[in-house]
């Protein structure tokens, strides 16, 4: 079987420009390989590079060095030096991301949020209403916020709209970023049934967890990061 997303000698440097240009160290040759159906958990102290390791998956950082090479639509990716036309390709169909906040445009309804990864990739409205419903349901959202924009709501809420955005659509790759913080017992459990479905499908899920139970009930390996 071939790795589903495959880092090698990956280097992060943050530079402080006012401070001088200090730098500051994070990754140093990493390197990892995922494969479809397994779930690795990202650890280590606060601070070391966990929610950072997700974001130069997911594109948002550029990467110093290394390779991040990922399967995506029948292929091999380079993520280190891949144009912008292709990250956005491989955000709509290879990878989904649930960040630990919710970031959307101010007044766009929940149900709305909810439906756009479906949309993105030629899903039938009628289709994707339905799944974004299923969803939010499953996370207990009432009908009554369907129709608001999240902005609005609790910490709580928005996280749950977040994750029902992220797994509105099936993607092989799934970065989840502390899913599980700031809900209750019933909502984690939802959660952690979401994720054991997409891996029966076949994904592969990099987490970080705040909670050890969630850890160890959800993933199947540690990757352990240490201070570079």
């Amino acid at each position: 079987m071939e790795p589903i997303l495959k880092i090698d000698r990956l280097t992060k440097h943050f530079r402080l420009h006012t401070q001088g240009g200090t730098q500051i160290p994070v990754f140093d040759g990493l390197a990892l390989e995922l494969f479809p159906g397994e779930s690795a958990a990202v650890c280590g102290p606060s601070g070391v590079g966990k929610s950072t390791l997700l974001r130069l998956i997911y594109g948002n950082y550029r990467i110093g060095g290394g390779r991040i090479h990922l399967r995506h639509r029948g292929t091999v990716v380079d993520l280190a030096d891949a144009p912008a036309h292709l990250i956005l390709d491989v955000r709509r169909w290879s990878v989904g991301y649930v960040s630990q906040f919710l970031r959307v445009i101010p007044r766009v309804p929940t149900l709305d949020i909810v439906m756009e990864p479906l949309l993105q990739r030629g899903t039938a409205p009628a289709e994707a209403r339905q799944r974004a419903r299923v969803l939010l349901e499953q996370l207990r959202i009432p009908p009554r916020l369907w129709p608001l924009s999240p902005t609005t709501f609790s910490g709580g809420e928005q996280q749950r709209v977040n994750i029902a955005r992220g797994f509105a659509a099936f993607f092989p790759l799934m970065l989840l970023d502390e899913p599980t913080a700031s809900l209750d017992p019933a909502n984690r459990q939802t959660v952690l049934d979401l994720i054991a479905a997409a891996r029966r499908r076949g994904a592969a899920t990099l987490s970080i967890f705040h909670d050890p139970a969630d850890r160890e009930a959800t993933t199947s390996r540690a990757i352990a990061l240490a201070a570079a």
